[in-house]
C-alpha cells in the first residue's frame, strides 16, 4: 500500500512518502524554545575503499555521490540468487548515474582477483555502475559486523546489537549521507519491487528536498 500511495503522488500530488533511516546510535535531547526535544541519531557508515578484481580501489565517497544498494556476497545459494536479482536493479537504473550497486564478497575463495572478475562477467556488471568489492578478512568483518551490523535476526537490525552471522539475501540501501535507509530480503521478488520503488524515493527526496 504505501508503495502504491507513493506512485499515485509521485504523479498527481505531492509526495509525503518519506523512507525509514535505520541504526540508531543514540538518542540527543536539546532545549529548543525552553522545551526539551529528542532526536534520534543515527548511524553513519565510516568511509572506507576496497579493491575491485583490477586492483582499482573504490571508495565509500564515490559511492556515496548519490546512493547505492548493498550485498554482502557468501558462499551460499542464497548470494546467487540476489546477484542475480540485482540484475534488474541495475538495468531498472542503467541511465541513472546516482545509482550503484556494490557487492561485498566475503568467501576467501572468491575474493581473489581471477575469481571477482568472473563474478562480474557472470552477472554482466555494467563497468562504473556495480562493483564487486573485496577485503581482508578484518576489514570486510569491521564492515559487516560494527558499520552494517549485519545480524541473521531482521528484527533485530534497527538497533545497536548484531551477531556474527551475515544473514543471506540481505540487501541495504544506502543514501548519500552514508546512512541505512532500506532493508530488504533480495531473495523475495516483491522486496526487490519495493528496492526499485525506495530508490526512486530518494532520488525524489534529492531533487526535491525538504
Amino acid at each position: 500500500m504505501p508503495v502504491l500511495a507513493f506512485l499515485f503522488l509521485y504523479r498527481f500530488g505531492t509526495n509525503r512518502y518519506a523512507l525509514s533511516t535505520y541504526l540508531p546510535d543514540r538518542v540527543d535531547s536539546t532545549q529548543v524554545g525552553g522545551e526539551w526535544r529528542r532526536d534520534t541519531v543515527f548511524h553513519q557508515l565510516a568511509p572506507f575503499r576496497l579493491p575491485t578484481a583490477s586492483g582499482r580501489r573504490v571508495s565509500s565517497a564515490e559511492l556515496g555521490q548519490g546512493l547505492y544498494i548493498a550485498q554482502f556476497y557468501g558462499p551460499d545459494a542464497a548470494s546467487a540468487q540476489v546477484a542475480r536479482q540485482l540484475l534488474r536493479v541495475q538495468e531498472k537504473f542503467r541511465h541513472e548515474p546516482r545509482v550503484r550497486l556494490v557487492t561485498f564478497v566475503l568467501n576467501d575463495q572468491a575474493a581473489a582477483p581471477a575469481a571477482l572478475t568472473r563474478l562480474a562477467e557472470q552477472y554482466g556488471t555494467i563497468a562504473g555502475k556495480w562493483f564487486f568489492l573485496t577485503g581482508t578478512p578484518d576489514t570486510l568483518r569491521q564492515l559487516t559486523q560494527q558499520e552494517f551490523r549485519l545480524t541473521s535476526d531482521p528484527k533485530r537490525l534497527p538497533g545497536a546489537v548484531y551477531t556474527a552471522n551475515i544473514p543471506a539475501g540481505r540487501l541495504l540501501l544506502v543514501d548519500n549521507q552514508r546512512r541505512v535507509r532500506g532493508l530488504y530480503d533480495g531473495t523475495d521478488g516483491r522486496e526487490i519491487d519495493r528496492l526499485l520503488t525506495e530508490v526512486t524515493v530518494q532520488l525524489y527526496d534529492y531533487e526535491h528536498p525538504h
